[in-house]
């Protein structure tokens, strides 16, 4: 028997279950079916035996949590299981699915722990963080996002009764499509997956399925561990509960301002006591400086005019951030969670700071050691961390903001004509005389010597801004160089975001990159899956496609992830809330859309594409940025 790893997806029906292996370096296959026609248990459970033999791993999304669990459960059980016949093993299987689901929804603990299983996992829904709230992924999103072919739900639901093989042909059908899906994906998380065999190996800590969060939680309690003697498993119990906390105690004595509006600001901040069970949302505050409305709260600060900016002979954008800034506020201060002790901690975290810039980008531990840099201030503010002191989290926030509130200042009250554009979290962009960048760098220089913390800087020619988490900025340089954010990304999308008509967003690109206008570029596009958008179906609602054929008003339920582009002919999809009965159109207005949730490949004229959707849409984002005297000056 030839070793090999499996992609894998289990189908549980109430009187059938199918199981879907392919190999993860072929395309060859092996299909389970257990159903009073066919029933294949025997066979299902030597080959999971031969998976343990030979140690065999299980690739899965969400597998950890559902798939492995009913793996177990047929391990455990496997003498009983083979008296039976398929319907009852199926029903027997269909049990346990069940109350694994109802476990997961209630928040209960998994019967069996990862370190329990006898088949080792790679979770990717685990690794990629798509457990988490803000980054909650489906499998089908997934297959939306990355442009796969077929993203058809489930074409029978669980609870009905399989009395056909051509309806346990289509379940197969189905499952293998989400294996291959799944396959792909491992494919593109392959450098995450080769540097958590690395971990592994070298830490001798299971990090496999682990999120970035994880990593760094179990390597700094590792370290920490080690450095202050205290067990691992103790370490792991710890936590610092705060009943209130009295801000004014907590900002750092340099913070200071010159102007009355930035005064103002930390007075409403000392005069703030914070439930620190109850910090989200709980204070907002607004500030007008120099052209530009700020907004502060707990977690950080944010604003920025709308406008395009460029830079030329008179005039440059500054761009400046802080390094590492969260991280460093932390160590220059001394800063620790009340339950762990401060010195031990600060030296370890400056530990991993000062290591990391020893150690080339190119070297998988660089990016090891920014994931504990950057994810350790969140979990100090996780309540499942042994990190957790939400004191320590309101320090570095608070702080964070207002040390970056006073570079911002110094240079819009240090600098004639300086205009500020844009300020978020760790940074801010600002255009200046160019005759004044000396003086930029030396007001820079002091608010590093009075923070103890560095910046580190670059010029953009353009910034195309429609607030600070969306804009398109082009660096100073012969070649083209962009950085693009929020609504203006159509390259490398993580799969969790949404990714609506790419079509468009590379036509306000190449519009004020290359000049190009929009028709040109939309009109020049043939890739058909950058004319989709994708909508979900969240619980109370449902989509609907309605048209008219042949004089008859036709309607049909659609399914809960739905992909569609813009056509001259078809249908209207409708957003419908079963409980209340609310409608609404995807696509208000005359627009049809031509749902596609298949790819089909055919000549491109075919599609029946609506160019003068895309087009408008281009223009009116171009509209909402371009200064008037310049608008569509090009077409």
């Amino acid at each position: 028997m030839q070793k090999t790893h499996w992609v894998m997806d289990y189908e549980t029906l109430l009187n059938c279950f199918i199981a879907v292996f392919e190999d993860i370096k072929s395309d060859h296959r092996e299909i389970f079916v257990i159903h009073k026609e066919r029933n294949e248990c025997l066979e299902f459970i030597t080959f999971l035996e031969r998976n343990i033999l030979l140690e065999e791993w299980h690739v899965s999304f969400n597998g950890i949590a559902f798939d492995a669990q009913v793996t177990e459960h047929i391990l455990a059980n496997k003498e009983q299981l083979l008296e039976m016949n398929g319907e009852d093993v199926a029903l027997f299987i269909y049990g346990k699915a069940q109350d694994t689901i109802r476990k997961q929804n209630e928040g209960e603990w998994a019967e069996f722990a990862p370190w329990l299983l006898q088949i080792k996992q790679i979770d990717i829904f685990k690794l990629n963080h798509w457990d988490n709230a803000a980054k909650r992924t489906s499998l089908k999103w997934a297959q939306n996002t990355m442009d796969w072919q077929n993203i058809k739900d489930m074409p029978i639901h669980h609870s009905t009764e399989i009395k056909t093989l051509k309806q346990i042909d289509s379940i197969i059908e189905y499952c293998i499509n989400d294996v291959a899906s799944t396959k792909a994906i491992m494919y593109r998380s392959k450098k995450e997956i080769a540097l958590r065999q690395q971990l592994t190996k070298e830490y001798n800590i299971d990090l496999y399925s682990a999120s970035e969060p994880r990593i760094a939680k179990e390597l700094f309690a590792m370290f920490l561990s080690k450095k202050t003697g205290i067990k691992k498993y103790d370490l792991k119990k710890m936590r610092t509960y705060r009943n209130k906390l009295v801000v004014k105690d907590l900002l750092l004595s340099y913070i200071s301002f010159e102007t009355a509006t930035f005064q103002r600001l930390v007075n409403k901040f000392k005069d703030l006591e914070l439930d620190p069970q109850d910090l989200k949302g709980s204070f907002k505050y607004t500030v007008r400086y120099k052209g530009i409305t700020t907004h502060f709260g707990l977690g950080g600060v944010h604003g920025a005019k709308k406008n395009i900016y460029t830079s030329n002979d008179e005039y440059v954008i500054m761009t400046s951030d802080v390094t590492s800034f969260y991280p460093n506020l932390a160590i220059r201060n001394g800063w620790a969670p009340g339950h762990l002790p401060k010195e031990e901690f600060c030296e370890q975290y400056e530990w991993f700071f000062n290591e990391r810039k020893k150690i080339p980008k190119s070297d998988p531990r660089n990016y090891v050691y920014k994931i504990v840099l950057n994810s350790t201030y969140g979990l100090s503010n996780d309540e499942n961390s042994f990190l957790y002191d939400p004191e320590l989290t309101m320090r570095i926030t608070l702080n964070g903001q207002l040390s970056l509130m006073m570079l911002y200042e110094m240079i819009c009250e240090g600098i004639p004509n300086a205009l500020p554009l844009m300020h978020n979290t760790d940074g801010l962009e600002t255009r200046i005389p160019r005759k004044y960048v000396d003086k930029y760098m030396e007001i820079c220089a002091k608010w590093e010597k009075i923070t103890n913390l560095q910046l580190e800087h670059d010029t953009y020619q353009k910034v195309i801004l429609a607030d600070c988490n969306n804009y398109i900025a082009l660096h100073e340089g012969e070649e083209i160089n962009t950085k693009c954010k929020g609504r203006f990304v159509f390259e490398d999308l993580p799969l969790h975001k949404k990714k609506d008509f790419l079509c468009i967003r590379k036509a306000i690109y190449d519009y004020f990159i290359y000049g190009t206008s929009p028709e040109e570029t939309i009109k020049a596009n043939k890739n058909i899956f950058d004319f989709c958008g994708g909508v979900k179906a969240n619980a109370g609602w449902e989509y609907w496609e309605e048209y008219v054929d042949k004089g008859e008003h036709i309607k049909n339920k659609l399914q809960k992830t739905v992909r569609y582009y813009i056509s001259n002919r078809g249908c209207k999809i409708m957003k419908i809330n079963y409980l209340d009965e609310r409608v609404s159109q995807v696509e208000a207005g005359k627009w049809l859309q031509t749902v596609f949730i298949n790819y089909t490949e055919k000549p491109f004229e075919e599609y029946d594409i609506n160019y003068d959707y895309y087009i408008k849409k281009a223009k009116k984002e171009i509209d909402l940025l371009e200064p008037k005297s310049n608008q569509l000056e090009l077409f």
